[in-house]
């Protein structure tokens, strides 16, 4: 965060100075800019969201208390006299935005960062880590943990830039048409990163081409002398480089694409090894990666991370290297913990959509190695009318990949389980809990040593305190 005076914020979100601080003529934020004021320290910048359960504007005397210099709210709040700077607004979370597109137009104007806009079905989260590790060999760069990815998400990690800054990594989530665009009017990319039109959010968008059209606002706010990274292996991505002025630069496992996988192969432990070949003018040549992700569904983030570094001007062998060092960062996706009583468990609770369960389901047949398996199935959340199909569709997936145990689990989850029986799944092969709890008991039961347990749903089906709880399990 670049340091900002009490006029600055004011100017920059269009708001209304209604406090200052006492005895201070210069820049008042010094610190972060967050939203929970249990994160607030001495020169932060308190932004007083509302909400459903509780206003922010309730806890900025806290937030001050613990050292926030200024508080920005859309009504009037209760700080002690002197104590921080107040500016008043009509929408935080717009002004939230605005403040971050006018600090990204500060640092940009002064010649850095070079923005990296990521979005997709699937594999934002991932592919944005990797980006991280390959872009940190070229200088500080900036990207979210975890899944930062919306009108609040994004202008956060927009304002964790500096002056220091060289690239900054901005994943794109959207749940309707027009959201994607909004998120590119706060932080304008340079390089545009599409990586799959898929089955998730079907409730929200309708249709997968629907789902098209939003994720293509991405490559539409790209400059002319920008780049669009997208999946040739992907025909509605591919289709996107219609819509876009920027140099298109593709990406797959086919012949004719500008960065492609050669010769995969997988590992014990599902890991893929390929040689990465690319034709971009200035980086010309091939170099061999290791991923140390699990999964063959990795290689197509690791693609769209290097086509995106090789357009920033990394080097291939720098490229190369740091995807063969990037370790998985973000917590519940492909995460694998050994248990010291020789369970394996594959934490990918934090989301899950149609696509990536099959990703997933088939990365944990691969990494087993001929040990039992366990797939411990939630909810796919927000598929719409769709939903019942494609429950019942992984569940027979389940049985056809030759899936040891099946555990589905919740009511949302029960077309797995009733997929999986029609599919031939009988006995013990498929098993039904109606919650987390009843789901630990089995499991705490019937695991042995040497089983591999895949747990995969949407983080609101809460399967991640089941997946904490095996990983804590001894």
């Amino acid at each position: 965060m670049i340091p900002l005076s009490s006029r600055d914020v004011e100017q920059l979100v269009g708001g209304r100075l209604t406090a200052a601080p006492a005895g201070v003529d210069g820049p008042v934020v010094t610190g972060p800019v967050v939203v929970d004021s249990r994160l607030a320290v001495p020169g932060a910048l308190f932004v007083a969201l509302p909400g459903a359960r509780t206003d922010g504007a309730e806890h900025a005397g806290a937030a001050v208390a613990a050292g926030a210099r200024l508080v920005l709210t859309q009504r009037p709040v209760d700080v002690p006299a002197g104590a921080a700077a107040v500016v008043e607004v009509d929408d935080a979370v717009a002004a939230l935005g605005r403040l971050a597109r006018g600090v990204l137009d500060r640092l940009v104007t002064a010649g850095r960062p070079v923005v990296v806009g990521v979005t997709g079905s699937a594999g934002k989260t991932t592919t944005k880590d990797l980006l991280r590790a390959v872009l940190a060999t070229a200088g500080p760069v900036v990207a979210p943990r975890g899944s930062y990815n919306n009108e609040i998400g994004a202008p956060l990690t927009v304002l964790q830039a500096d002056a220091g800054t060289e690239h900054l990594v901005v994943e794109m989530g959207a749940r309707g048409q027009g959201h994607i665009a909004a998120l590119c009017a706060i932080a304008p990319p340079r390089i545009g990163v599409v990586l799959n039109v898929g089955a998730a959010h079907a409730g929200e968008f309708g249709s997968p081409e629907a789902t098209a059209r939003a994720k293509g606002e991405l490559v539409e706010a790209l400059p002319a002398d920008g780049a669009a990274v997208l999946n040739a292996d992907d025909a509605r991505v591919l289709a996107m480089a219609g819509r876009t002025r920027a140099r298109v630069l593709t990406h797959g496992r086919g012949v004719d694409v500008d960065v492609r996988a050669v010769d995969v192969e997988l590992d014990a432990a599902a890991r893929a090894r390929f040689r990465l070949v690319s034709r971009l003018p200035g980086a010309v040549g091939e170099a061999g990666v290791a991923l140390r992700l699990h999964g063959e569904h990795q290689v197509a983030n690791a693609l769209a991370a290097a086509t995106a570094a090789l357009a920033a001007g990394v080097p291939l062998p720098g490229v190369a290297a740091a995807l063969s060092g990037a370790e998985a960062v973000s917590p519940g996706r492909m995460q694998v913990v050994e248990r010291p009583d020789g369970v394996t468990v594959v934490n990918d609770a934090y989301n899950a959509n149609p696509d990536s369960v099959r990703a997933a389901l088939k990365a944990l047949v691969a990494m087993a190695g001929g040990r039992r398996t366990w797939a411990v199935l939630g909810e796919m959340l927000e598929l719409g009318p769709t939903s019942r199909d494609e429950h019942d569709a992984v569940g027979r997936l389940a049985v056809r990949l030759d899936v040891s145990r099946l555990l589905a689990v919740g009511a949302g989850a029960r077309p797995v389980y009733t997929g999986a029986v029609m599919e031939g799944s009988w006995g013990e092969e498929a098993a039904f809990a109606a919650d987390v709890d009843s789901a630990a008991a089995l499991l705490a039961e019937q695991l042995r040593p040497g089983d591999v347990v895949l747990v995969k749903s949407s983080n609101g089906a809460g399967l991640a305190r089941l997946a904490e709880g095996l990983v804590a399990a001894q």
